[in-house]
């Protein structure tokens, strides 16, 4: 099984952590796992500010960057989900317009191998408990992308209570969008802010440790929010707890 790392932008310029602890996790349970230095975006930004003619080179990248391999694994339902439900549109439009077939035929080799962690550690692996060990109270939530895109439902409540010490407790209004949405937080950001003002005051009422996401971009917004006041619960990627053990906890 040949697996690659697609690190994303995010976790690359702002969450090293998290792309370290996504391999951290995958090597635990035997993966050999890779790095294709030729990666870059996956063109969300300019996909979902317009610039749709803009992303096709970047189609054909990700699907040169990541050939031959059985299965790329991103800790990134959103960009999973730009890859997956977004890529063959692009293609077929370039082929609608008169621009040939290479990005349909890039989209086509890339889309099967893409695999959001959850769904590769449960689904691929077979795998739920993953020898993780986080002492701390935990509350999930779940970006949009993961709930109604990729449609990863319980995977991710199944690996967090299988963690050794975790207790998980619900989030009211879990369902809710944080407010994020990329640029919709730059466009409209006394929405994104209000949106996110609810979420956090839904977070803080469940007195957990920890918020944990599957999706970093949704816990930038979170996680400024709670540091602009002051919380004491902190934003984490599920990735880190997953990667914390009792030899090596994640403090």
């Amino acid at each position: 099984m040949r697996v690659a790392l697609f690190a994303t932008c995010v976790n690359d310029a702002l969450y090293p952590s998290t792309a370290i602890a996504t391999v951290k996790v995958l090597e635990r349970l035997g993966v050999e796992v890779d790095f294709p230095a030729a990666q870059t975006c996956c063109g969300q930004p300019q996909y979902n500010t317009g610039y749709r003619r803009a992303t096709e080179p970047l189609v054909r990248r990700m699907a040169r960057a990541f050939e031959g391999y059985d299965h790329v694994v991103t800790p990134s339902g959103s960009c999973v989900a730009m890859v997956r439900d977004n890529y063959p549109r692009i293609g077929a439009r370039a082929v609608a317009e008169g621009r040939g077939g290479e990005p349909a035929d890039a989209a086509a080799s890339l889309v099967p191998h893409v695999h959001e962690l959850t769904e590769f550690l449960v689904d691929v692996l077979g795998v739920t408990d993953v020898g993780a060990y986080f002492p701390h109270t935990v509350t999930y939530h779940p970006s949009c992308h993961g709930l109604r895109v990729l449609g990863l439902r319980d995977r991710p409540r199944r690996l967090l209570e299988a963690v050794k010490g975790l207790e998980l407790v619900e989030l009211p209004g879990s369902e809710e969008c944080c407010g994020f949405g990329g640029t919709f937080a730059v466009k409209n950001a006394a929405v994104s802010e209000a949106m996110g003002d609810d979420k956090i005051r839904n977070a803080l009422s469940t007195d957990a440790d920890v918020l944990c996401g599957a999706d970093n971009s949704c816990l930038m917004h979170i996680g400024g929010m709670l540091r602009r006041q002051q919380a004491p619960q902190r934003a984490l990627h599920l990735a880190e707890i997953l990667a914390s053990t009792e030899e090596e906890p994640l403090r």
